[in-house]
């Protein structure tokens, strides 16, 4: 039977034998998080390749549900999406307009942890498992996508966004997602 991986509501992860379940950290209530601000592309790649680093080395907390590699495919899914397309369908029209009120908020950060897309399975798209390598790879090269050119589509909350809000954007989900990882 395959490990069962349990999460204390501090994100300690033990492993157990016993079931195929898994039991989720609260990553609303976690804590220990470190707290981090990125101003540019060039310091969240940083940060990434110093994570890795740590990861290779054995020597990286996990605080949250998801792996390094997870958390880097996300955050280059999500970088991706507004070239390629959304996998979901706006959010009502009052709900954009409570949420296009709270814009300079999300640029500026921190972006609320713990919050979830509704009626999406896992509260969000793109977390499926990869290993640190391919989530660095796929990471690495959504970043120099958005760095060298500005995404097509507007973004289904916000709208239309500059290229500089997009990369904001992109420092801002980083901080978030990377926040549940530190050194041991």
């Amino acid at each position: 039977m395959p490990a069962m991986t349990m999460t204390s509501s501090a994100g300690a992860r033990d492993a157990a034998d016993t079931s195929d379940a898994v039991i989720r950290v609260d990553t609303g209530k976690v804590q220990g998080r470190r707290e981090l601000h990125f101003a540019t592309l060039e310091e969240l790649l940083r940060e990434v390749d110093h994570l890795a680093e740590l990861d290779r080395a054995g020597r990286l907390q996990q605080l949250g549900n998801w792996s390094l590699g997870q958390t880097l495919g996300h955050l280059a899914a999500w970088n991706n999406f507004p070239f390629d397309g959304y996998p979901l369908k706006p959010p009502p029209l009052p709900i954009k307009l409570i949420l296009r009120l709270s814009k300079r908020r999300f640029f500026r950060g921190p972006m609320p942890a713990g919050v979830k897309i509704p009626g999406i399975d896992g509260g969000t798209k793109a977390f499926e498992p990869l290993d640190t390598e391919e989530g660095l790879h796929r990471f690495h090269r959504a970043i120099d996508r958005l760095r060298s050119t500005p995404p097509p589509l507007p973004n289904p909350i916000f709208g239309h966004l500059s290229h500089d809000e997009w990369m904001t954007l992109a420092l801002r989900h980083g901080e978030l997602h990377l926040s549940f990882f530190k050194p041991r």
